[in-house]
């Protein structure tokens, strides 16, 4: 059995970070991206080193696609220097939130969540297809504000229904090769995300925990667990699904 290598966009923060070494425990290789944050990437490479996996750290703005070549380009220079030519897994995570009523949102952050979430998904997917192994797995991280509606969030929700469309369009034009494209949709989580509102705010915090039905607001482990078990080898058999991981929120 070959190893496998999972490439993880965002992956030196939040859910990402979670996600990159939940996988690596699992015995996953990975490399991983980070915006602007080296020490962090640092760190997690030196969590996945120790675990006795092999890591790489790469820069992407997915805000940022000029730059998506290049990197495909990086990608393929680092699957060579490990003496491959493919890899298994594209998690396509890395993004950042607005908030802003419909009536306030500026076009300026429109096209920024437009272009890092939906964008990158559409252009940055394809460069990194011939990399990708026949039979490999896509995942493309949405949130669940697209099954529920929280005031402030409508145009990074609907980014993120886009993303939903695109996971099922992307699962029927890949399917010739085996790889399976599926939507994982976490609910609300203590990361950075949005500054740390759900993290930091106890009165946000304790409100989301009344509204989900296991009680409490997601962990970032909550995700990078459930993102190992879909990406379990034995789980192939599953493509163009949307998994909500909330702890029930909203039900």
């Amino acid at each position: 059995m070959t190893q496998r290598i999972a490439l993880i966009t965002g992956g030196s923060r939040g859910l990402g970070r979670s996600m990159a070494l939940h996988l690596a425990q699992a015995g996953v290789d990975i490399l991983f991206t980070y915006q602007s944050n080296v020490a962090a990437a640092q760190e997690v490479v030196a969590r996945i080193e120790a675990l006795g996996r092999r890591v790489c750290a790469l820069q992407l703005d997915t805000g940022a696609s000029a730059s998506f070549a290049a990197f495909a380009g990086q990608v393929r220079a680092t699957l060579a220097d490990w003496g491959q030519e493919r890899f298994d897994i594209l998690v396509n995570n890395a993004g950042a939130g607005v908030h802003a009523s419909l009536l306030e949102v500026t076009e300026a952050q429109f096209d920024s969540i437009v272009a890092m979430h939906m964008k990158s998904v559409v252009f940055l997917t394809p460069l990194l297809l011939p990399l990708l192994k026949d039979g490999g797995r896509i995942l493309n991280v949405s949130s669940g504000l697209t099954r529920f509606s929280l005031p402030g969030y409508g145009v990074y929700a609907a980014a993120k229904g886009a993303v939903e469309v695109l996971t099922r369009y992307q699962a029927r034009e890949f399917a010739g090769r085996g790889i399976t494209v599926n939507t994982l949709a976490p609910g609300a989580i203590e990361t950075d995300f949005g500054g740390g509102v759900v993290r930091d705010n106890p009165e946000l915090n304790r409100m989301v925990a009344g509204m989900t039905a296991l009680g409490r607001v997601g962990q970032p482990d909550d995700i990078g667990g459930a993102v190992a078990a879909l990406l379990a080898e034995g789980n192939g058999w599953m493509t163009g699904q949307r998994i909500e991981v909330s702890g029930g929120m909203l039900l």
